[in-house]
């Protein structure tokens, strides 16, 4: 089961920070960030590619849907 991180409406550093806080605490093999801008959007990219984990990016029209995976 992916857990969902919530980044809409904030801005950087939050979203990266909130990201990192959910990978250590991830209880599950994939998350779903959803972030606002697309500035976010890359931020957290490279913050989770940087811990090992796997970046899948979709528009979902109000911003973007970021699904993290090992």
């Amino acid at each position: 089961m992916s857990e969902l991180v919530d980044c809409r409406g904030l801005s950087c550093p939050e979203p990266v920070l909130m990201t990192r806080q959910a990978i250590q605490q991830a209880s599950g093999s994939s998350l779903k960030v959803l972030v606002s801008n697309a500035v976010a959007r890359d931020n957290v990219a490279r913050a989770a590619k940087s811990m090992g984990w796997k970046v899948n990016v979709e528009n979902d029209g109000n911003g973007y849907k970021i699904k993290l995976y090992q």
